[in-house]
């Protein structure tokens, strides 16, 4: 599958960003506005000036949404969210080059507040997923207790962990130690 930098930018904050909500025993880390630009600084979301306390209620809002498509189990469940995000943000496609990075297109408004550039440019990379019939690689991570999303890139489909050197890894181990338990105990089991 072929997607564009910015594509794959927008995407990997939108995934950032679903990661930062409250899972199990793991808590919400997006409760500040310094919570909020360390998002966007990790995320280098171009053109963000000030926070307030009403931008971050509004990106937890888009976020609250990124949750919904994150979770429609088709590709018409994901249309309607994601419509409805786009529209709201007031997409206005326009042609920029910025950054030392070529030609290419932002989605949100010029001075348009982050949670609307982040719904924008968000809501239109998955967007691209939806309509390249790609919307199955938007996944959670299999790993018991994880749970984080992840977008799936590889040419397989197969990816099943958020981090193959944290959760895959920590499986893999899992997996080993019990079959050498197993054959522990079954080489036991056979001497007497």
């Amino acid at each position: 599958m072929q997607i564009n930098h910015d594509t794959r930018c927008a995407l990997d904050y939108v995934v950032d960003l679903l990661n930062t909500a409250a899972e199990e025993d793991v808590p919400d880390t997006l409760q500040s506005v310094a919570s909020l630009r360390a998002y966007v600084e990790r995320n280098g979301v171009s053109g963000v000036g000030e926070l307030g306390a009403a931008d971050l209620a509004a990106v937890r809002g888009v976020r609250d949404r990124f949750v919904e498509i994150f979770a429609a189990e088709d590709a018409r469940a994901a249309a309607e969210p994601i419509n409805s995000l786009v529209a709201q943000a007031g997409t206005t496609p326009q042609l920029t080059d910025h950054d030392g990075y070529d030609w290419h297109v932002h989605f949100f408004a010029p001075g348009a507040s982050l949670a609307d550039h982040l719904a924008a440019d968000g809501g239109m990379a998955l967007a691209f997923l939806v309509v390249s019939g790609e919307r199955d690689r938007l996944r959670r991570c299999e790993a018991p207790g994880c749970g984080r999303a992840f977008v799936d890139l590889s040419r397989n489909r197969s990816r099943r962990y958020c981090s193959s050197r944290t959760c895959g890894n920590r499986l893999h181990v899992a997996a080993y130690r019990a079959r050498q338990r197993d054959s522990r105990t079954t080489g036991a089991g056979v001497r007497d």
